[in-house]
């Protein structure tokens, strides 16, 4: 502003012509006169710098529409503006919205973002967990994390999706991770919903064992139910990607706080669920949500579960309830998993048997040696004895 007024000084005094000045104080001739007009109009306050942003905003978000960005964010606290955005246009189809920018923007004004760390992907953490196929292709199941409700119980929620429309079928509070309680919220959704192609899971326990093929008696079920296991490898859950990423946000929007019983926990669970698969718009999905991806299965669970079918030149043998079973006179064992289930056998060469169950191969039991290996595994047992081993992966036939 001293410039300013130093110029309107010299012109007050006559020191020259306003193009003169000008030329001396480096400036235009319009601004010179721009100037000298704004002195004649308000003095020296005329003089002093305005703000150059515009006098009005045409395009500036209306506050009806920031105020619908605020309350949908109240609602949904863990939302961000890729998932509100959807909702709102949904919801409010005759209210212009604003970009993802400025509804970040307008959250961040109104004190309700909090900033995170930010992380930085690791090479190597896609995993091969890819899942091909439309939805029932492949079903992923897992407990997870357990944590203790507000009476001092533990809680250890059974989670089921759809691979691929992320549609959850199952989150049911369980008190630990137990083959009876797995089987009982299973059959449920069973008959709701109806049988997968294939359920991925990791190796623990329902899901799998140590024993032979890693079959636990919650696996023998799903394979007499047609039902392919796909097992992801230890130490690996970024084969089951979808999946534990719906962990996290189970666990930050029902499980943050506790709720103080199980019951309790169970109905915020419930109401999760119905946000989740019917409300919450999935990126992943092109902000569609899991319900509007998802399709019923084509195969309905069966009232009785029959035995697997063997060809006519199959050997056939029921399984005893300790997991063993006899086989040209030498009495092996396979694993407790298939007690009373029905196994097949058939010779690959002379003396040389391989074991099935339904469409899996089991072992390999040679009559000359008396002894069974598991596909799989190299070692062997010897005159039915058992030795302890841990098998690696498996492979449905």
């Amino acid at each position: 502003m001293s410039e300013k007024m130093n110029f309107i000084n010299d012109w007050l005094a006559g020191c020259g012509t306003v193009s003169g000045l000008c030329q001396t104080y480096g400036d235009s001739r319009e601004t010179g006169h721009l100037w000298i007009r704004r002195f004649k109009q308000l003095g020296a306050s005329g003089l002093v710098d305005r703000s150059k942003a515009a006098h009005s905003h045409p395009n500036a978000t209306s506050p009806d529409a920031c105020a619908l960005v605020i309350a949908a964010h109240r609602a949904h606290p863990s939302w961000g503006p890729k998932k509100l955005r959807p909702l709102l246009k949904g919801a409010h189809p005759g209210i212009e919205l604003p970009a993802l920018s400025t509804m970040g923007d307008i959250l961040k004004r109104a004190g309700l973002v909090q900033p995170r760390r930010r992380c930085r992907r690791r090479q190597g953490d896609g995993g091969s967990g890819s899942i091909s196929g439309g939805p029932n292709h492949v079903w992923c199941i897992d407990y997870k994390g357990q944590f203790r409700l507000g009476n001092g119980d533990m809680c250890y929620p059974l989670t089921l999706t759809d691979g691929c429309s992320r549609m959850i079928l199952c989150c049911d509070a369980h008190a630990g991770p137990r083959h009876d309680d797995a089987r009982r919220s299973l059959e449920r959704v069973f008959r709701d919903f109806g049988l997968p192609d294939a359920i991925r899971s990791d190796n623990g326990t329902p899901f799998a064992s140590t024993g032979t093929a890693r079959l636990s008696r919650l696996s023998v079920w799903w394979l007499k139910l047609g039902i392919e296991l796909q097992r992801i490898r230890p130490g690996r859950p970024q084969e089951n990607g979808r999946h534990e990423r719906m962990h996290r946000t189970l666990k930050a929007e029902a499980a943050r706080p506790p709720e103080r019983s199980m019951a309790s926990q169970q109905a915020r669970f419930d109401r999760w669920m119905e946000e989740f698969n019917f409300q919450r718009p999935h990126e992943a999905l092109d902000g569609a949500t899991p319900a509007g991806r998802y399709a019923l299965p084509t195969r309905e669970y069966p009232k009785q579960v029959s035995d697997p079918e063997y060809p006519g030149h199959y050997e056939k043998r029921r399984v005893r309830d300790d997991g063993t079973v006899r086989l040209k006179g030498v009495q092996v064992y396979l694993s407790e998993a298939l007690g009373s289930q029905l196994i097949g056998a058939v010779e690959l060469d002379d003396g040389v048997w391989r074991i099935k169950f339904g469409g899996l191969e089991l072992a390999t039991f040679d009559e000359r040696t008396r002894s069974l290996t598991p596909i799989g595994s190299t070692r062997a047992t010897s005159k039915g004895k058992l030795y302890k081993r841990k098998v690696s992966g498996m492979r449905p036939v």
